[in-house]
């Protein structure tokens, strides 16, 4: 690892990390617009998180470390994973490299922190909250690994960045029928691992539908800042991982100030626009009952293991 990398690795969490807030707000706006209200702009997210930071917060009596310490070890692992994943370029040269089982454990550390912050106060909703979450958690983290893992195998390498240029080189594996199967399943399980409908409702305050909300209800001021912070990081980051499986083009595969500057472009557009997709789809979507989502992650698990399997075949 040189200079010029961990320089570029940084301009990418930056990037992203200013770019979640963004987002987030366009996302709601699109929705807003669509369901024929006005909206409160796409910068109200980072007036949010502003808001929330300057205030002191609020903790259940008798609850632990956890509470204190949850929020920022989300956000320390939506931070890492931003710079393990080919974002804005696919230069593998790191400390640690984007590897498809470190990715996917990172993903799990901060998943399990949300729910023990969930956990940690005793309350009712929290530890329901917790429990789905750690029920769809168990579902999605087996079909996230299946469906990179097919698209690794024509390439030889479990390293995301070297998937990323074979797909770069080859365009032609994009629209193969592993490419087809192991995409729909990766989408599905970023749905399901981000809380967006129709695994969850990021927006409903009614607490028997909610999941990834009901985590939150004991956490206020900071406390809530970087949970929100850190979960909407993790949608940019997947995001941009699907946006660059899908439409390689743009992506950087030099350290170059120019191929980076572009990519760091493609990957603003690329995420904002199949954030603007997702809150569409939304709109035309009702979340399913919660003995129905295992069902649909199952299908997507399918998926994963029928492209493991063509893709086995075939090469």
């Amino acid at each position: 690892m040189n200079l010029v990398t961990v320089i570029v690795t940084l301009v990418q969490v930056i990037l992203f990390a200013a770019l979640a807030p963004l987002l987030v707000g366009v996302m709601r706006q699109v929705r807003a617009r669509l369901e024929g209200r006005a909206g409160a702009g796409v910068w109200q997210p980072w007036r949010d998180l502003r808001k929330l930071l300057g205030k002191e917060p609020v903790r259940a009596r008798g609850s632990s470390w956890m509470l204190r310490a949850g929020p920022l070890v989300l956000v320390l692992s939506s931070l890492v994973l931003a710079a393990l994943l080919p974002l804005v370029t696919t230069v593998a040269e790191r400390l640690v490299t984007g590897d498809l089982f470190v990715v996917v454990s990172v993903l799990l550390i901060g998943a399990v922190a949300l729910a023990l912050v969930g956990l940690d106060a005793g309350t009712a909703f929290g530890g329901m909250g917790s429990s789905r979450h750690m029920t769809v958690l168990a579902l999605v983290e087996p079909t996230l690994l299946l469906a990179i893992y097919a698209l690794s195998i024509p390439t030889g390498s479990s390293d995301i960045a070297t998937i990323v240029e074979a797909r770069l080189e080859d365009p032609s594996i994009i629209v193969s029928p592993v490419g087809l199967l192991a995409m729909a399943a990766l989408v599905i399980a970023v749905v399901a691992e981000t809380g967006r409908l129709p695994v969850d409702n990021p927006s409903t305050h009614l607490e028997l539908t909610m999941i990834h909300e009901a985590m939150l209800l004991e956490s206020s001021a900071r406390d809530l800042a970087w949970l929100e912070f850190g979960s909407w990081l993790k949608l940019g980051a997947l995001l941009g991982l699907v946006g660059n499986l899908l439409v390689p083009w743009g992506v950087a595969t030099s350290t170059d100030a120019l191929p980076v500057l572009v990519g760091a472009a493609a990957a603003g557009v690329k995420v904002l626009v199949l954030g603007a997709l997702l809150a569409a789809g939304e709109v035309l979507l009702a979340k399913l009952r919660l003995f129905r989502v295992p069902e649909l992650l199952a299908g997507s698990f399918v998926l994963a293991f029928l492209a493991v399997a063509v893709s086995a075949m075939v090469s």
